[in-house]
C-alpha cells in the first residue's frame, strides 16, 4: 500500500523510497551540503504548490517556501522521526509558517489557487496555458466553497501530493479522520459540477 510506504519523487522523476529519504536526512543532519540540496530539490516544488494554493501572491509563496527551508535547516539537528515522516514534518513547518503569516495579515485571509501549476510550464502552448489557468481558477472557486478542514486535506493530498499517512501526521489527525475529510471534500466538489 502506497500510504504505508510513501515515496518521494525527485525532480528528475525518480522515486525515492523511505530508506533513501531517511539516508538523505541523516546525511543532511551531519552537515552534508549535497544531502541538504537533495532534500530541497526533492520537496521544493510540492512545498511551493501547497503554499501557493494558500496565499494570493506568488512572490509571497516563494518567500514562504524559502523560509520553510531556512526553518528546516535550523531545526534539522533536532529532527527525530518519532513516527512522523520527514516529508510530513516539512509540511508541518509550512503549515505553521502559514499560521504565522496569516496572523501578520490584516483583514480577511484569501486562499486563492490560481496558476501554481501553470507557472512551471511557462514555455508551453499559449492555448494550453490559458486552458490550465482557467481550470485552476475554477478549482480555486470550487475549493473556496468547501469546509476549511476538507479543503486543507484536499490541497495536501492532491496538490502537494502527500499520502494519507503524511497528511494525517501533518495535520495532527488520525488517518481515518483524513480519509473522512477527503471523502466529504471530494463529494462536495463533485456535487457542484457547474463550477468545473
Amino acid at each position: 500500500m502506497a500510504d504505508r510506504n510513501p515515496t518521494s519523487t525527485s525532480p528528475n522523476g525518480r522515486s525515492l523510497g523511505v530508506a533513501q529519504v531517511d539516508d538523505l536526512v541523516r546525511r543532511a543532519r551531519g552537515g552534508d551540503v549535497d544531502a541538504i540540496g537533495g532534500l530541497y530539490d526533492l520537496h521544493h516544488e510540492s512545498i511551493y504548490r501547497y503554499l501557493r494554493s494558500r496565499v494570493s501572491d506568488a512572490q509571497a509563496a516563494e518567500d514562504l517556501t524559502g523560509e520553510v527551508f531556512m526553518r528546516m535547516l535550523s531545526a534539522l539537528p533536532r529532527y527525530q522521526s518519532r513516527g512522523l515522516p520527514f516529508r510530513a514534518w516539512l509540511f508541518r513547518i509550512a503549515r505553521n509558517l502559514l499560521v504565522d503569516h496569516y496572523r501578520k495579515q490584516s483583514g480577511p485571509v484569501s486562499v486563492p489557487l490560481d496558476e501554481a501549476e501553470v507557472r512551471s510550464k511557462a514555455e508551453g502552448d499559449p492555448e494550453q496555458l490559458l486552458e490550465e489557468k482557467l481550470s485552476l481558477e475554477k478549482l480555486q472557486a470550487a475549493l473556496s466553497r468547501i469546509d476549511g478542514p476538507q479543503r486543507e486535506v484536499v490541497v495536501l493530498r492532491f496538490l502537494a501530493g502527500l499520502s494519507i499517512r503524511e497528511t494525517a501526521k501533518t495535520l495532527g489527525k488520525t488517518e481515518a479522520a483524513v480519509k473522512a475529510l477527503q471523502h466529504r471534500g471530494l463529494a462536495a466538489l463533485r456535487a457542484a459540477p457547474d463550477q468545473w
